[in-house]
């Protein structure tokens, strides 16, 4: 066996393909022949729909579309889940549990607009982080200092919305 061969990881119960979406076509090439109808085989690619990675593999597979946010890093992803009509109710009960691990589920139904608001801000939430820290910095405060001071303060806001279920219109007034 080489070193990195996809061929002996695809023999998994369970086979997550998490390459960039440009690989995918090439990735499934060389392990479509090795997968088979029982695996379940959850693909993490924005742009590649479930039906993309049915036609890829051909044949009737075990395909769910997942897309979780940076965030899964600590355990505070949003994921959407999105499985094909080869999954049973069972499995995807037991693909719940395992994303439920590093984060929280949506429905499949909203996938683009998971996408669209989870994806991209982490990135937006860094760059306000980084913006009031170097305003903290500026008046003085350690920037180590200036790092966790802003990111708590982002860090609680988010709760109060999360915990209280008013929306931040409503607690910005507080």
């Amino acid at each position: 066996m080489q070193k990195n061969d996809n061929r002996e990881v695809a023999k998994a119960d369970i086979v997550f393909l998490a390459v960039k979406p440009f690989y995918y076509e090439e990735v499934i090439d060389g392990i479509k022949d090795v997968v088979d109808e029982k695996q379940l085989i959850i693909s993490v690619a924005a742009g590649k729909s479930v039906e993309w990675v049915e036609n890829a593999f051909g044949g009737k597979k075990k395909i769910v579309r997942i897309m979780p946010n940076t965030p899964a890093l600590v355990g505070e992803a949003v994921t959407a889940i999105c499985p094909n009509a080869n999954i049973t109710d069972g499995e995807k009960q037991e693909i719940v549990e395992l994303i439920a691990s590093f984060g929280q589920i949506v429905s499949e139904k909203i996938m683009d607009a998971v996408i669209a608001v989870s994806g991209s801000s982490p990135a937006y939430v860094f760059m306000f982080i980084e913006a009031m820290a170097d305003a903290a910095v500026a008046e003085g405060m350690p920037r180590v200092q200036a790092y966790q001071f802003a990111a708590q303060s982002v860090l609680g806001s988010a709760k109060m919305v999360l915990e209280t279920g008013k929306h931040p219109g409503e607690l910005k007034d507080m």
